[in-house]
């Protein structure tokens, strides 16, 4: 079976482990991103940046087209972006419609033509309370579909679908990874601004783990 992996990466500290998780395995790792029409590109430069440093192929790929059809979420409209955590109700328009099912279509396809059997992705359980499209149930049922819909079967790999952020981090830690190398904020300015949910999440999982975050900070 071939060796080949594509990862699902945005740029983020979740699919930054899960780049890292996948090479730690010694797969052969094809990194590819998404400009999906999000507020701001910050994370896809970090993604780059860091795919270039340890030779990654990496492709981003401009969706920003479908963006009209996706429309209704602070990330991809101008609607203000909400400060607190995940758990507030005022979150829930950071939910860009059937973003990942879109996302993993176009991810299992590039696997399809590379003759990768697998691709990674970052969903998580922090995620599962807010995004239904990050939950064990949608994650099943699209790996069910990804294994009958080419003539050979993808498997969808989630290696941490139910950790939380927290348990994420210790495990990258673990593995010695530089977390400064990501970017989580919602905003895209030069510091990040530490009370969207994104941050919020993000300062709780460097606390529980008893480290300081190695980004800068606004607030």
């Amino acid at each position: 079976m071939s060796n080949k992996a594509v990862v699902v990466y945005s740029g983020g500290m979740d699919s930054y482990t899960v780049l890292h998780t996948a090479l730690a395995e010694g797969k052969e790792v094809y990194a590819l991103s998404f400009n999906y029409g999000q507020r701001h590109s910050k994370e896809l430069d970090v993604a780059a940046a860091v795919c270039a440093k340890h030779g990654i192929p990496h492709k981003v790929v401009d969706i920003s087209a479908i963006n009209s059809l996706m429309a209704g979420s602070s990330l991809t409209s101008e609607i203000d972006i909400p400060e607190g955590h995940y758990a507030e109700e005022s979150m829930k328009n950071t939910v860009v419609p059937n973003r990942n099912m879109v996302l993993l279509s176009m991810a299992i396809a590039y696997a399809v033509s590379l003759e990768a059997p697998e691709v990674y992705y970052g969903a998580h359980s922090g995620d599962h309370h807010i995004y239904p499209d990050c939950r064990p149930e949608f994650v099943h049922a699209m790996n069910a579909v990804s294994k009958i819909a080419n003539y050979e079967p993808v498997e969808i790999v989630t290696p941490f679908l139910n950790n939380s952020k927290g348990e994420i981090l210790a495990a990258g830690l673990a593995i010695n990874l530089d977390y400064s190398d990501t970017w989580t904020c919602y905003n895209g300015r030069e510091k990040a601004c530490g009370k969207c949910g994104a941050c919020n999440e993000r300062l709780e999982a460097f606390t529980e783990q008893g480290v300081t975050d190695p980004l800068n900070y606004e607030a």
